[in-house]
C-alpha cells in the first residue's frame, strides 16, 4: 500500500504534482562556416570567402554572395577573432606594463597616462592589455620577456627602471615603446618632458617671488627624470648666485604617505634652524603629502611656506589651495606612445635601429600653493 502510494507521488501522471519533462535545450555552441555554408547550399569555403575574404578556387556569383550573408545574419554568425589572428599574424592587441607600487594610493600619473593609451587605442580599433608589475628588478625579469610571447603585438613600458640584464632578455626585434625610461632600450623609442628644464623653471618661479631658501623634495635617487630635475633645480640656485645646500636635498619616493613623513623627518632633523621658504617636491602626490605635513605642524601655506609639484595630473587641482605644479601633456604622451607602436608594428622591421628620444616640452602652471615670501622668518618648530 505504501509502496503504492510512493509511486503515484513521483509519477508524473499524478494528479496535482506535473512534474516537467526535462526540454532540449537549444545548443550553446557558436555557429561555425560550415553552418553557415549549409544554410546557404554551398562550401564551408565558399562561406568563409564571402564573409572573411579568403582565397578560393572558384567564382563566387553576387547573388550565391548575398544568400550566404543572409544565412550568416539569420545564424547570428560571428567570426573567430583567435582563428582571424593567427591566420594574419596579428593579435591586433598591445601592452601596456607599469609598477603600480601602492595598492591603497591612487596613482594619478598612471591614470593619465593611461588615458591618452586608451584614446590612441580606440582610434586604432586595438585591445589593450595591462602587465601589473610587483616592481622592476626581479619580477620584471621573470615576466616581461613572457609577454611578448605572441599575445601581443607590441608593448609600452611606463617609466621602467630596469637594468641591463632585463633589457637584454627582451626580443630585440619586438616593437617597444618606453614613457620616461631610465636607460636606453635598443630599437624602442622613449618619450619623455624636458625634466631638467621643468626643475629650472618651477625653482625661478619660486625665485621670482622671492624665495631664496628653497627645499627640494626629490623623487627616487638614481631614477634619470628626478636627477635631472636635481639637476635643473641646482642651475636654477646658480644662475640667480643662491649657494646650494645639500640639507635641502632630500630624496624620498613618488609617494604621497612616504613624502609626507620625509617632510616630517626633515624638521624633526632640522629644528631651530631657518624654515624654508619654499619647498619643491618631485610629483604632486607627493606635494600633497608635504602640505598634509605642512599642516600637521601648524603652519599654513601660502602665508609661511610655499609647495609646488610636478605632473599637473587631477589631483593639483582638487588639493586645497590648489597646487602650483609643473606641467606634464601626460594624456599627449600616452597617445603619442599608441601612435608610435602602432607605426612601429605596421612597418614590420627586422633590424634594431638606432632611435634618438622624443623630448615634449614642459609648462609651470601658477596656483595657489605659492605667495610671496614671508617677511618675517621663522624657525623650524620643534615636533615629537
Amino acid at each position: 500500500m505504501q509502496r503504492n502510494l510512493a509511486m503515484q507521488l513521483t509519477s508524473p501522471k499524478c494528479s496535482g504534482f506535473a512534474v516537467p519533462r526535462p526540454s532540449k535545450s537549444k545548443s550553446s555552441r557558436a555557429t561555425t562556416l560550415a553552418d553557415v555554408g549549409r544554410a546557404a547550399g554551398v562550401s564551408a569555403m565558399a562561406a568563409s570567402a564571402a564573409l572573411n575574404g579568403t582565397k578560393t578556387s572558384s567564382r563566387i556569383s553576387a547573388a550565391t554572395r548575398e544568400r550566404i550573408l543572409k544565412a550568416a545574419k539569420r545564424l547570428r554568425y560571428r567570426p573567430n577573432a583567435a582563428a582571424r589572428a593567427l591566420l594574419q599574424r596579428r593579435m591586433h592587441t598591445f601592452g601596456l606594463a607599469a609598477v603600480l607600487y601602492d595598492a591603497l594610493e591612487v596613482n594619478h600619473y598612471f591614470l593619465a597616462l593611461f588615458n591618452g593609451v586608451l584614446s590612441a587605442a580606440t582610434h586604432h580599433d586595438q585591445t589593450t592589455t595591462v602587465f601589473a608589475l610587483h616592481n622592476w628588478e626581479e619580477d620584471a625579469r621573470e615576466r616581461l620577456p613572457g609577454f611578448c610571447d605572441g599575445r601581443i603585438d607590441g608593448l609600452i613600458l611606463l617609466a621602467p627602471t630596469c637594468d641591463e640584464e632585463t633589457i637584454g632578455l627582451l626580443p630585440s626585434h619586438f616593437p617597444i615603446v618606453t614613457i620616461h625610461g631610465n636607460l636606453d632600450y635598443p630599437g624602442a623609442v622613449n618619450i619623455e618632458c624636458d625634466d631638467e628644464h621643468g626643475g629650472f623653471a618651477i625653482t625661478e618661479h619660486l625665485i621670482s617671488q622671492g624665495h631664496r631658501r628653497i627645499l627640494h623634495l626629490a623623487g627616487l635617487k638614481g631614477v634619470r627624470g628626478t636627477e635631472c630635475r636635481v639637476k635643473g633645480y641646482r642651475r636654477a640656485l646658480q644662475r640667480h648666485k643662491i649657494r646650494f645646500s645639500r640639507s635641502l636635498l632630500h630624496y624620498s619616493d613618488f609617494n604621497q604617505e612616504i613624502a609626507r613623513q620625509a617632510t616630517l623627518t626633515w624638521f624633526r632633523q632640522n629644528q631651530g634652524q631657518p624654515l624654508p621658504d619654499a619647498i619643491f617636491c618631485g610629483n604632486d602626490g607627493m606635494a600633497v603629502g608635504c602640505m598634509h605635513a605642512v599642516s600637521e605642524m601648524g603652519l599654513r601655506i601660502p602665508d609661511d611656506i610655499s609647495v609646488v609639484g610636478f605632473d599637473d595630473t587631477s589631483l593639483s587641482r582638487s588639493s586645497v589651495p590648489q597646487l602650483t605644479t609643473v606641467k606634464q601633456p601626460l594624456v599627449q604622451m600616452g597617445r603619442m606612445a599608441v601612435d608610435l607602436l602602432m607605426r612601429r608594428i605596421d612597418s614590420n622591421q627586422d633590424e634594431v635601429q638606432q632611435v634618438s628620444p622624443i623630448v615634449l616640452p614642459i609648462e609651470v602652471v601658477p596656483r595657489g600653493t605659492v605667495g610671496p615670501r614671508p617677511k618675517q622668518r621663522r624657525l623650524v618648530p620643534s615636533i615629537s
